[in-house]
């Protein structure tokens, strides 16, 4: 395996602990919504830089809260690879991505489903296992911060390069850190092999991975196998806070004036058909506007992922119920592009990248930023009663309104996009 590196982001994040498990109605569209995003980045950039997007957890986090979990939280780890795995296991041969472990004991039957894919894919399954003890040995055991890992997911393309998102949990401060590894960084495994860990610093942290442990690593393996000199890791951090509720303080406004903008101006003309669509109106465009970014994006864009939230709500109802209806078209939207671009046909595919350009052009433009007062009225206005009605609402503990009235086609900027940004 190459021991260069490829560049990928370090830093880290508090995770809150969050219990209970992902309803049906939710797990069952994360992963669809999953694949298809997936699949989409496969299309455009291909599998190698799936497996970049992976090991960044600034763009897993945003990955997740686009697809309605709740945006801050350490159930979008679980709830992500659950969704990929089940998502991309009808189409993983095609597609040349394979999802292995999981969860708990999941987890542990990773080393036999590496063995049976490399045997059948003609992988070197022996080296394949051997990372995926490797890194779950390091996070566990070389790096000695207080949090015991719980979860381990190891994809591997079919050219044998992987990513592993593994998390450790610290149930005394209800805390979770997430470790991402990637193969073209990993190559010793012991010398700062991390794409990213993600958890906020508490004290002093033994990190046996640390360059400057290097010496000691070669000197103490007579005292203690696969032991090493202490050293403090010093990391970039994206702290997710402990509050449930996405607040204005969460969100990078003057980005999602930007979207807002490219939206009302790239509609009107990248998305005629898609707006005559019945059910599909500006709401809909908006939510596939962060989708696209999250396909498209640059890293830079990630560092707010409670704004990804603002597609398709959270499951707890922060900052706002999941609008079904608006989901399934988004669902819907990006499956037939998808499947029209596998057939030549890639307008709406590329219209979907052009929206994606045009709000990154406007990053520089003269467009006012949205106040707080203007998008706490805009949270209000989408759970209030009349709309959840209207988009489907619907969150854990609370009645469904999948079942109400389908809205209302749109033929131009919806409530939510009338804001005058």
């Amino acid at each position: 395996m190459s021991s260069t590196t490829s560049g990928g982001r370090s830093g880290s994040a508090d995770l809150p602990l969050h219990g209970g498990r992902v309803p049906a109605w939710l797990s069952s569209r994360m992963a669809r919504l999953g694949r298809v995003i997936v699949e989409a980045i496969a299309h455009e950039y291909g599998r190698t830089e799936v497996l970049s997007r992976l090991s960044s957890p600034f763009w897993f986090q945003s990955f997740g809260a686009v697809m309605g979990m709740d945006w801050h939280s350490s159930g979008i780890t679980t709830s992500v690879v659950g969704a990929l795995k089940r998502g991309l296991a009808p189409i993983q041969d095609k597609l040349g991505l394979h999802v292995c472990g999981g969860r708990g004991r999941h987890s542990r039957r990773t080393p036999d489903e590496l063995t049976l894919l490399g045997d059948r894919l003609g992988l070197d399954a022996p080296a394949l296992v051997r990372a995926s003890r490797l890194t779950a040995k390091v996070d566990s055991a070389a790096v000695i911060d207080g949090f015991d890992l719980y979860l381990h997911s190891f994809i591997v393309a079919d050219d044998g390069r992987w990513v592993v998102v593994q998390q450790g949990m610290d149930v005394g401060r209800r805390q979770a850190r997430r470790y991402h590894w990637i193969s073209d960084r990993a190559g010793s495994f012991v010398d700062e092999p991390h794409a990213a860990i993600e958890g906020q610093p508490r004290g002093a942290i033994v990190n046996l991975t640390d360059h400057a442990a290097a010496g000691a690593r070669d000197v103490l393996p007579g005292l203690a196998r696969d032991s090493a000199e202490t050293a403090v890791a010093t990391l970039s951090q994206l702290t997710m806070p402990g509050h449930h509720d996405v607040r204005v303080e969460d969100i990078d406004l003057r980005r999602l004036g930007r979207t807002l903008a490219a939206v009302a101006d790239r509609a009107p003309h990248d998305f005629t058909e898609l707006l005559l669509t019945p059910g599909v109106g500006a709401r809909t465009v908006f939510a596939l506007a962060l989708v696209a970014e999250v396909i498209h994006g640059a890293p830079s864009r990630f560092a707010d992922p409670a704004r990804f939230s603002l597609a398709h709500g959270g499951k707890d109802g922060y900052p706002y119920p999941v609008p079904l209806h608006v989901y399934d078209q988004t669902i819907r939207v990006l499956k037939d592009a998808l499947g029209r671009a596998k057939l030549g046909q890639d307008e709406r595919l590329s219209a979907l990248r052009r929206l994606d350009e045009q709000a990154r052009a406007l990053d520089h433009a003269a467009i006012a930023t949205p106040t707080p007062a203007d998008v706490e009225r805009w949270i209000a206005a989408e759970r209030a009663p009349a709309a959840q009605a209207a988009l489907g609402g619907r969150s854990v503990g609370q009645p469904s309104s999948e079942r109400s009235r389908s809205p209302a086609p749109s033929r131009g900027r919806s409530r939510q996009l009338t804001l005058r940004f």
